[in-house]
């Protein structure tokens, strides 16, 4: 299978050992605190505060003459970077984008155009608008200007191989339900005993539906996830060859059947679900996540005498406290499922030798978030290449979608993880992409819908993440986030948080990130700031990212009726031009 092929090429099997050189100590991790004084001596241990409070007093702040401030209307700054040309472009497409009709046939229009123009005469037209604006180039050696031309300029780039199949909805049904379907389930439907969320249903099969900002991929057989494999090595390879310092996107749904991430991500949950309701026999469910710490000898499993308990948690070197928290809860699923060990899979040192070379060569790799009944087997997928790749820096970024209910608990829960065991915490933090999908599959299939009620609330679970992990990052130097947003008020709560903790652009801790084409006034003024700042960077061949700019379109249409911001500079910055006789105006790098 290509999950176990990727992720092996990416382990060595190699026993994890606990760093006692942290001293930073919070609520969340308070368990054993005789054995911790003992290891820490020396080492003061600071109870945190509620996440409310937090960053009221920085002594490490920076001084106000000191603090980097951004001016996000100075369009000579934002668009240093771009010909008068491309500011025409930008400012069309934009435009067009704005258009319903034109949005809602988009797809229609574009399979006319080829035949009325030609092949040829089709693609210069896409190169000219909509692919020059949203896609680099066709492979990575034509991306290369473009990438270069941006790092002279502060900006760098994830590289993401957009290609996908253009199905129709029954193709990409049938795909969905024949991955997702056992033959057993098939023989004996009624006999199944999974629950509804973690099942495919058809009407829900075609995973493209309302999906406007994620690619999606469906499975065919093992022989094409290898090949997805294979692209996504080569975008690594092209990453380390493009810049000094790239990131690279993953998605897990490309590398195998997503039938294992349904039942694997129900068994996590279900996991986690037995804890939750052990804590309630205890009194214990209405503490913070981390708070909740089971008695052993109030336990009752209901699978052996109160010695065999003992023993199973004593043999793991858990609960010598009298107690456990979640962490150990789940480090038990870990030993017992040999999870290490199924992510092992032989004959595939040339992938491993491929990825090593990557890696060594400075490529960080980012693995997308995906539908909520998949995404728990990512994550936890995800945390194992993070414990262990991630012990000497960053490498590997989790993403945290914060318009779901629990986005702030699976931050602070990997995050007091990484503390313990000693491994650099990376989170990419984003809103989400499959919010109306994942509402009506709720309330069509009949489960608790996972998405926060609102916007605001969404905004405020976003905030609320990223203050958390910038603390993390202020007191121990270890953590690193990519704000990965469009909304110029979050980046400016970031710079906000950053000059109050003392946190320098040069750390390179925090990064940000938007889209190849998009929000520019945002992504060059912070890159020529000093801020670690980077652009999503899609290429491919004109006709196979089609899809993409699909996408794209219906994206910038709710984007553009929302704001006129970004057009308004557009037009300020040329009017500038033509005011000042910088009518063929180029940019110097």
């Amino acid at each position: 299978m290509a999950y176990t092929g990727f992720l092996s090429a990416l382990r060595s099997g190699r026993k994890l050992h606990i760093s006692r050189g942290r001293c930073r100590s919070t609520v969340a991790s308070t368990k054993r605190r005789e054995e911790k004084e003992q290891q820490l001596e020396g080492c003061t241990l600071v109870e945190a505060v509620p996440v409310e409070l937090i960053s009221q007093t920085h002594k490490d702040a920076i001084a106000p003459e000191n603090q980097i401030h951004i001016d996000f209307d100075n369009t000579q700054e934002a668009y240093k970077s771009k010909g008068n040309m491309e500011l025409l472009r930008s400012l069309l497409v934009f435009k067009l984008c704005a258009v319903d009709v034109l949005v809602e046939k988009n797809k229609e229009l574009m399979e006319l155009s080829k035949r009325l123009l030609g092949q040829r005469m089709f693609e210069r037209l896409m190169k000219m608008t909509f692919y020059g604006q949203f896609v680099a180039g066709e492979d990575h050696n034509s991306i290369k200007p473009l990438i270069e031309k941006n790092r002279a300029f502060g900006v760098g780039a994830v590289l993401d191989y957009s290609v996908e199949e253009d199905l129709t909805q029954e193709e990409a049904e049938k795909k969905e339900m024949d991955s997702c379907v056992s033959e057993a389930e098939k023989e004996s439907p009624d006999a199944d005993h999974r629950e509804k969320k973690y099942k495919a249903h058809r009407q829900f099969g075609d995973r493209r539906g309302g999906v406007i900002s994620a690619r999606t991929y469906f499975y065919a057989d093992e022989a094409k996830c290898d090949n997805q494999m294979e692209t996504f090595i080569n975008c690594i390879k092209a990453s380390g060859g493009a810049s000094a310092d790239g990131f690279s996107a993953i998605k897990m749904t490309a590398l195998g059947r997503p039938q294992f991430l349904l039942q694997f991500s129900e068994v996590l949950v279900k996991w986690r679900r037995f804890f939750n309701f052990l804590a309630a026999l205890q009194g214990k469910s209405e503490m913070m996540v981390l708070e909740q710490k089971l008695e052993l000898d109030q336990l009752k499993l209901g699978v052996g005498s109160k010695d065999d308990i003992e023993n199973w948690f004593n043999g793991e070197k858990l609960g010598l406290s009298g107690t456990i928290d979640l962490l150990d809860w789940n480090s038990l699923i870990n030993d017992t499922t040999k999870i290490s060990n199924l992510l092992m899979v032989p004959n595939l040192e040339e992938i491993k030798t491929k990825l090593c070379y990557a890696l060594d060569n400075g490529v960080r790799l980012m693995v997308d978030a995906e539908q909520t009944y998949f995404q728990p087997a990512i994550s936890r997928l995800t945390l194992e290449m993070q414990r262990k790749f991630n012990r000497e820096k960053p490498v590997i970024f989790n993403t945290y979608q914060c318009y779901l209910k629990e986005a702030y608990d699976n931050v602070t829960v990997d995050v007091e993880l990484s503390r313990r065991e000693g491994w650099y915490f990376g989170a990419k933090l984003v809103r989400g992409a499959y919010m109306y999908q994942e509402r009506a599959r709720a309330k069509e299939i009949g489960y608790e819908d996972p998405i926060n009620p609102d916007y605001e609330a969404t905004n405020r679970m976003y905030h609320k993440c990223l203050e958390y992990v910038l603390e993390e990052i202020e007191h121990s130097r270890t953590a690193n986030v990519m704000v990965a947003t469009h909304n110029e008020d979050t980046v400016k709560f970031t710079l906000e948080k950053m000059n109050k903790m003392g946190l320098s652009p040069t750390e390179n801790k925090v990064y940000f990130g938007q889209l190849l084409g998009m929000c520019d006034q945002i992504s060059f003024p912070l890159g020529q700031a000093g801020f670690p700042v980077y652009k999503y960077v899609p290429y491919g061949p004109v006709n196979e990212v089609i899809p993409y700019l699909s996408r794209r379109a219906q994206e910038n249409r709710g984007f553009m009726k929302g704001s006129q911001r970004e057009r308004s500079l557009l037009w300020k910055e040329l009017t500038r031009r033509v005011l000042c006789g910088q009518i063929f105006y180029k940019p110097v790098y």
